[in-house]
């Protein structure tokens, strides 16, 4: 009887593990399905927004350069001469996507307002002439850069020719994009921008969502017109990202419902444990503020800095400040940690701005600080219980808040009224023009370093630096050049005037106490580059003079 009921029991208990098992493994393939589903979904709509931005930014760029074709075939100046390249000039300099123009005459550039053409070079044949005449040309050799799609299009015998860096703000690390164009032959299609992605023209040039074993598409096309724009990605890069929340919950035989809800809350919660390690490492000042040195080229001596705050997480993960600024942007409390940068400033740097009112800390503002009433006050509290002046603390806003000129403006002059000085970060990216430049009243631009890195090279940025710096000049404004990390790069500044430089060649970001190391009687020179060596905590040592 005993031995039965064993039996029975043994029996029981195998029934019992088959059915838990086979449950949880059939709940286990039903939660993966569904919740890669999801992840196709939400990728195929994260495609879709891309695409839309990609073709907004080319049909903006498209129409600037229409107009200024049309302007410069209708020149009021001799073919060519010095007066119509000065006119050319104007129009670029007052453009926003393009950077060079001239004029074209039987697939031979005649003149262009970045110098005299190779006369020994190969006649341009146009890569596609689209449905309204404008011919394109990829990559002419003249204006090619290393690494980068450039374009030109002619119409008439007048050329313009594109940015290369256009795109860049807009740019994804998965998602990658295609602008095609339709010949004016009206069948023929030509991926002039982008990638090339493995898709038929149908895909291309249809309006629309589409996927295949290997790839997701999203298409979108200006109407009536032959311009489109297709972002695709690869399905094993969407499910490959996201492998590290298809977590399973076995519950009640692997049941379904309860895995999937399992999944999604674990969702959530790591959308919001992002945020919510953040605003616990602000309470709990477990934040980092590094600095790095500004230094003036014309003397070598550091005369700011620039701080940057530095967060790793409860993974002990290091995450990006534009991840987690974004993040308490998005929910509410980046006005917190605006003040633990400025009261971690106060703090490191109040005796040296006490000592030396020149010396300036430069602190980084998002756009929802400036909206914010509280804000203005809390800096002049801060300032006013450190005995400090509002000039030793600088204020950086980036390009793409001045794009709503009425609203940058009312802020920068709050802020200048009070004795800051305001600073554009990433000048040049694309969001605004010289154009405009006087009008935002600000105090100093800083060059963004794509433009740094195209010194000695034959980038068409190279070009637009002259302007850059003469516009500057001409308004009085002090220029901060980003990313500076060669000696040729700082040559180039320094034989200007009043051009500060900050990058890797003077000192990268360091603590408050390595910083105060090398502050005092430090001079940098370009000459003197070969006795600059990083030491282990990544600072700048150099002789001093």
């Amino acid at each position: 009887m005993v031995v039965v009921f064993m039996r029975i029991q043994r029996q029981r208990v195998l029934v019992t593990l088959v059915i838990t098992v086979l449950g949880a493994t059939l709940g286990i393939a039903a939660g993966y399905q569904v919740t890669c589903a999801l992840m196709v979904r939400q990728a195929q709509a994260r495609l879709g927004k891309f695409a839309s931005r990609i073709l907004e930014h080319d049909h903006t760029s498209r129409s600037e350069s229409r107009t200024l074709l049309a302007k410069m075939n209708d020149s009021p100046f001799s073919f060519c001469s010095p007066n119509e390249i000065a006119y050319f000039r104007t129009l670029v300099f007052n453009s926003e996507y393009l950077k060079s123009a001239g004029r074209m005459r039987d697939g031979r550039i005649v003149c262009s307002t970045v110098g005299a053409p190779d006369p020994s070079a190969k006649e341009y044949k146009p890569d596609l002439t689209e449905s309204d005449g404008t011919r394109v040309y990829r990559n002419p050799a003249m204006f090619r850069i290393p690494g980068q799609t450039v374009i030109a299009v002619q119409r008439g015998d007048a050329f313009a020719v594109y940015g290369p860096y256009n795109f860049a703000p807009l740019g994804s690390d998965t998602m990658r994009y295609s602008i095609t164009v339709t010949g004016n032959s009206g069948s023929r299609v030509e991926s002039i921008l982008g990638d090339e992605p493995e898709a038929s023209n149908a895909v291309l040039t249809t309006p629309g969502d589409t996927r295949n074993d290997e790839n997701l598409y999203a298409t979108r096309c200006i109407p009536g017109g032959t311009i489109c724009t297709t972002a695709f990605q690869p399905v094993s890069a969407v499910l490959g990202a996201g492998r590290g929340i298809l977590l399973v919950f076995l519950v009640a035989g692997g049941l379904l419902g309860a895995f999937v809800g399992f999944a999604l809350s674990l969702l959530y919660r790591r959308r919001v444990s992002l945020h919510a390690q953040l605003l616990r490492a602000i309470r709990r000042d477990s934040l980092r503020v590094v600095y790095q040195p500004i230094v003036d080229l014309t003397t070598g001596r550091v005369v700011e800095a620039e701080a940057l705050v530095r967060w790793t997480d409860d993974d002990h993960q290091v995450v990006p400040p534009d991840v987690f600024v974004k993040a308490a942007e998005a929910h509410g409390f980046v006005a917190l940690l605006t003040r633990l940068v400025v009261r971690h400033v106060i703090e490191d740097f109040r005796e040296t701005m006490l000592r030396d009112p020149e010396f300036r800390v430069n602190v980084n503002v998002a756009a929802s600080d400036l909206s914010d009433p509280g804000f203005l006050p809390m800096l002049d509290e801060a300032l006013t219980m450190a005995g400090l002046h509002a000039s030793s603390l600088g204020i950086e806003i980036t390009e793409s808040y001045t794009a709503r000129q009425d609203v940058a403006k009312a802020a920068i002059l709050r802020l200048r009224e009070r004795g800051h000085m305001v600073h554009i970060d990433d000048f040049g990216t694309g969001y605004s023009s010289l154009a405009y430049l006087h009008d935002l009243s600000v105090d100093a631009i800083k060059i963004d370093k794509a433009f740094t890195r195209s010194i000695g090279t034959d980038a068409v940025t190279v070009s637009i630096l002259p302007q850059i710096l003469s516009m500057a000049e001409q308004l009085n404004l002090l220029v901060v050049v980003e990313g500076i990390e060669t000696r040729e790069q700082a040559r180039y500044f320094a034989a200007r005037q009043s051009i500060y430089g900050q990058g890797w060649l003077f000192g990268r970001p360091v603590t408050a106490m390595l910083f105060h190391s090398f502050l005092k009687d430090t001079v940098f020179q370009p000459e003197l580059a070969e006795d600059m060596e990083l030491d282990h905590s990544g600072a700048i040592s150099a002789r001093a003079v």
